[in-house]
C-alpha cells in the first residue's frame, strides 16, 4: 500500500472518531439549529445527524482503501511479472553458458 493511501485512509478513520467532547459541541450545534428552525431537537434527529457523519467517514474509507487495494494490486501484479521475466533471462543464461561450457568441452577433449 503506498504510504499516500495508508495516510488517506487513515485520516478518514481519524475523522470518523469523534471524541466525547466533539459529541457535546455537535449536539450543541445540532439543538441550536434546530431550534433557529424553530423546529424541536430530537434524539433521533440527533442520531440521523451522527449517522450522517460515520457514513460519510466509511465512504471516503473505502474509497481510500479501494484505491490502495487497486495500486498494491497492480504493484504485485507488476512484480510478478518482472521476476518472471527475470527468472526467465537467467535460465537463458544459464542455457546459454552451459552450451557455452559443453562446447569448449567437446573442443577440448576432441
Amino acid at each position: 500500500m503506498d504510504r499516500q493511501d495508508y495516510n488517506k485512509a487513515e485520516n478518514a478513520v481519524n475523522n470518523a472518531k469523534w471524541t466525547v467532547n466533539d459529541y457535546a459541541d455537535r449536539a450543541k450545534d445540532y439543538i441550536r439549529e434546530q431550534k433557529e428552525k424553530n423546529a424541536t431537537p430530537t434524539q433521533e434527529g440527533w442520531f440521523e445527524r451522527a449517522k450522517e457523519n460515520v457514513s460519510e467517514a466509511w465512504e471516503d474509507t473505502k474509497d481510500a482503501v479501494s484505491n490502495a487495494w487497486e495500486e498494491t494490486k497492480d504493484w504485485s501484479d507488476q512484480a510478478w511479472e518482472r521476476s518472471k521475466d527475470t527468472a526467465n533471462d537467467v535460465t537463458d543464461s544459464l542455457k546459454d553458458k552451459a552450451q557455452d561450457a559443453r562446447a569448449e568441452f567437446n573442443k577440448r577433449t576432441n
